[in-house]
């Protein structure tokens, strides 16, 4: 078995550049601290983001999930270095096959890494600027990186308002004009606009209506396979990244307890825990009668974890082992990883078969 799902990728990385992960990351771990007191003294730290690894391989999308505080938004984060790691690596694979380590990088050396890793931000109304025209928006980041004539910006602007359907007549509107699903095309066109080889999208569709998400999601299904594009997808909302995602990392209170393709998440999950989250998954299929696993107690705090598995307060499987000894996240089967003692005796209910009614 291997304890680390980027080791099987390191070796490959020697051998071969072709095979490389674009992003790998390793040991990421983000540790706010918690002051108090007239001087302002560390009395602890929240475990926002505890020994992190996966890797995203040149085309693909990770789904990374979970449930609202879990660590998902901090750890797209601190890839893209909003926010200064506490400790970890983020390998980004360059064009000429090095792997530079993002998170050592000095804040004033990052605008050239910048360009080639952009993000989707989650509310469409919030990460406009309302004072600001589309041609201003979508045109800023070509001029922060040098495109100073106005001219040659705007034609650009109009390349990608065409390329996310919207018309190039917008170009001169403000946000207030447009819709929500339009609002985050203009998003989108905006994360674009440096032709970046990574992008993430920061619960991208979560603000939106359910037919406007479907738009989205096609519409970055498509600009994927046109312009080569990687994803890391974050979501709460199995059913949503189920259609765009090729694995699925499902993160818990910081740590990541499942890993493995999207097919085999939602056939034979191997963590209690994504089984409860399948759980909630609506089923399209009136005869089918989907029986909800309701966890008890609170999501862990991550200030203060349990000992052990920290799941094990709300697991229904959990043994005196998982109340003493945290569990690595190891390769259960070919590609399956889970952080669980008892993930290879479990045999826990997926989603493919209650959608047919066989399970």
């Amino acid at each position: 078995m291997t304890s680390n799902p980027n080791s099987v990728h390191s070796n490959n990385s020697v051998n071969s550049v072709e095979n490389a992960p674009l992003l790998e990351v390793r040991g990421l771990k983000m540790h706010f601290p918690i002051r108090r007191g007239f001087l302002q003294r560390t009395v602890g730290h929240v475990r926002a983001v505890d020994d992190v690894n996966f890797f995203i391989q040149p085309g693909e999308t990770l789904a990374l999930v979970g449930e609202s505080g879990c660590g998902k938004t901090t750890t797209a984060r601190c890839i893209l270095r909003a926010l200064d790691p506490t400790a970890g690596e983020v390998l980004f694979r360059t064009d000429d096959g090095r792997a530079v380590n993002l998170a050592a990088i000095p804040r004033k050396q990052l605008r050239p890494w910048r360009q080639h890793m952009q993000m989707i931000f989650q509310d469409p109304y919030a990460s406009l600027n309302p004072r600001m025209t589309l041609a201003d928006i979508v045109g800023e980041p070509l001029l922060v990186n040098g495109m100073r004539d106005r001219q040659a910006r705007n034609d650009r602007v109009a390349e990608l308002l065409r390329l996310v359907g919207l018309r190039p007549e917008y170009m001169q509107r403000y946000p207030h004009a447009f819709s929500g699903g339009q609002r985050q095309r203009i998003g989108v066109a905006r994360a674009l606009a440096l032709n970046p080889s990574l992008v993430v999208a920061d619960e991208a569709v979560s603000a939106l209506d359910v037919s406007v998400q479907a738009q989205i999601l096609n519409l970055l299904m498509e600009l994927q396979e046109r312009l080569g594009l990687t994803y890391l997808f974050v979501a709460h909302d199995l059913s949503v990244v189920k259609h765009i995602s090729d694995r699925i990392a499902v993160m818990y209170v910081g740590k990541i307890v499942e890993l493995a393709p999207t097919r085999r998440v939602f056939s034979v999950p191997k963590h209690p825990y994504t089984e409860a989250l399948l759980s909630a998954v609506p089923i399209p299929n009136p005869r089918v009668h989907s029986q909800r696993i309701l966890l008890e107690g609170d999501v862990a705090d991550p200030s203060k974890p349990p000992p052990g598995c920290y799941f094990h307060p709300r697991c229904r499987y959990a043994v005196e082992r998982c109340r003493i000894e945290p569990p690595p996240l190891v390769e259960v089967e070919s590609g399956h990883y889970a952080a669980c003692h008892r993930a290879t005796e479990l045999t826990l209910r997926g989603v493919m078969g209650r959608e047919t009614g066989q399970n």
